[in-house]
């Protein structure tokens, strides 16, 4: 006895981040828990070319999805069209602790000449201190929220401007690593 094949269908999801709304594939609901998406948002932030990675959580009981932010990250060629002959750049990476969870923060800033070593130093641990300050009274929804209006970048460059002027300071990476459970 032939059995009736299942068929794929399509199911909305939620994404109260950005306001916007897409679909995903499956047999079931249920099937989209855990899904990880990838949604550009180079249009949507005109020309700032951001990924960003959100995991979809499934709501039974309201029969709807939500896909929650997992991961920014700036893309690698924005970065190259950012930098000139004749000016820096300094990165970092490290891990700080918001609110709700454990996150990994990679800082990239840009000089405006080429300048000391000394210099990038102060910038990178003046960078790494402020974030660290921002971040450790937010949830993680709130600061996802605040990297895509630019809320976290702008006061940064003016605290950083005192050190050295910079062309560009930009968060390239902002991933959740753990998240504390309720």
């Amino acid at each position: 006895m032939a059995q009736a094949k299942k068929r794929k269908k399509f199911f909305g999801i939620n994404i109260p981040i950005i306001n916007k709304q897409t679909q995903l594939q499956a047999y079931e609901l249920s099937g989209l828990n855990d899904r990880i998406i990838k949604y550009d948002l180079t249009r949507l932030l005109r020309g700032k070319s951001i990924i960003l990675k959100l995991k979809v959580k499934v709501e039974p009981e309201n029969d709807r999805a939500i896909a929650v932010p997992k991961e920014t990250q700036l893309m690698p060629y924005f970065i190259r069209r950012m930098v000139r002959k004749g000016t820096n750049y300094v990165e970092d990476s490290f891990s700080a602790q918001c609110k709700d969870a454990q996150l990994r923060i990679k800082p990239f800033l840009i000089t405006r000449r080429k300048v000391s070593r000394r210099v990038r130093k102060a910038l990178r641990n003046k960078a790494k201190e402020e974030l660290i300050e921002y971040v450790k009274d937010k949830p993680v929804n709130e600061l996802f929220e605040d990297l895509l209006k630019n809320k976290i970048q702008k006061p940064l460059s003016l605290k950083l401007k005192k050190i050295y002027p910079l062309s560009l300071c930009e968060i390239r990476v902002l991933k959740i690593e753990k998240t504390e459970s309720k």
